[in-house]
This record gives structure tokens, sequence and C-alpha cells, in this order.
């Protein structure tokens, strides 16, 4: 039998999750953006009711396309508070558009793939944790992080978010030394960038 991490129980779509997507290095900006966000209406929830709602999100936030969702005004935000697909949170809908703008501006002027993964030199952090009581909910880099996107504009980044963040797309490896994908995603570690 297979030794997962625990947090990701036997729900078919979270064990999907944590297999294949997880603590996997991602460079891509907008998909960063769009797992940046995501991780921004989780707060207060469980991340498994945002993946059940995920492809309702990327179809109300036109597949979280930065240029496009900062150029929203009050009739899409109306129209996203009324959409039972998504998390219908004002606050977190009017962030994810000025989260969009302060995106644009770190794209334009280096990149927002570089702008994250210069924290880590470009390569993810191997953590070395043997059981779930080890885990932290944020660290000093996540808090570094954090204070950099909120200075950029961005909000819904708190260090906890950003530390779930930095895990999901793969800037840490969180997986327990003891699930198989741990090896799996350090090995990807050293995968070209």
């Amino acid at each position: 039998m297979v030794e997962r991490c625990p947090w990701c129980g036997s729900d078919p779509l979270y064990v999907a999750y944590h297999d294949t997507e997880w603590g996997v290095p991602e460079r891509d900006g907008r998909a960063l953006f769009e797992k940046l966000a995501l991780d921004g209406f989780q707060a207060g929830l469980a991340w498994i009711t945002i993946l059940r709602k995920r492809d309702g999100f990327r179809a109300a936030f036109e597949g979280f396309e930065p240029a496009r969702i900062a150029r929203w005004g009050e009739a899409e935000v109306d129209r996203a508070v009324r959409d039972p697909g998504i998390v219908r949170h004002r606050g977190k809908i009017e962030a994810t558009i000025g989260n969009a703008r302060a995106w644009l501006e770190i794209e334009a002027d280096q990149g927002f793939s570089r702008f994250l993964w210069d924290y880590v030199d470009g390569r993810p952090l191997q953590g070395n944790l043997a059981s779930m009581a080890e885990a932290q909910a944020e660290t000093p880099l996540s808090r570094e992080i954090s204070k950099a996107l909120k200075a950029k504009g961005f909000r819904f980044c708190g260090p906890t978010i950003t530390y779930a963040f930095m895990q999901a797309v793969g800037m840490v490896n969180d997986h327990l030394l003891s699930c198989p994908r741990h090896a799996e995603v350090a090995a990807m570690a050293d995968a070209p960038g």
C-alpha cells in the first residue's frame, strides 16, 4: 500500500492532486498566478473545496489570464459574485483583479516566475519531514515573499497562504520522506527550468 502524505485523505480528486500536481515545480507565470489566486480564495476554507470548484474558477476568471482580469470592472465583479461555480467573496474577487494588475507590472519588469523563483535561487528547497507534526504553516521565507508580494500590490497572500502556494508549486518539496512523491518531486529539482 502506498503511504502518501496523509493530508490528501482518500478523496479521488484530492489523491490525484497530491499524486500529480502538489510539489511539482511550476515555472509558467500564468499558472503561478492562477495557483496564487486559488490559494487566496482558499483562505478560511478547505483546499478540497477549491479543487472541486477549480473548473468553475477557470471559466469565471477567463482562464486566469491576468491581462483579461486586469481590465475587469464592476460588471464583471457583479457577475462573479453571482456565480455559484466559485467562492463568491467580493473581497477576494476584487483582490484577484488587483493582483492581476500587479502581476502585469512584475511580468513586464522581470517576469513573475523569475520574481518568485529567485527567492530559492531557481531551485526547489527540499523538505525533510518525517511526519505531519513537523510541518510548518509558514516560514521566514514565506513571510519575506508575502511581504514582497504585498509591496507590489498583491492581497490575500499572507505568509500562510504564501507557504501553501510555495509547497503546491514546488518551490519547496514538503512531501513526507515516507511518501513516494518525495523522491519523485526531488528528482524534478534537477530538471532544466
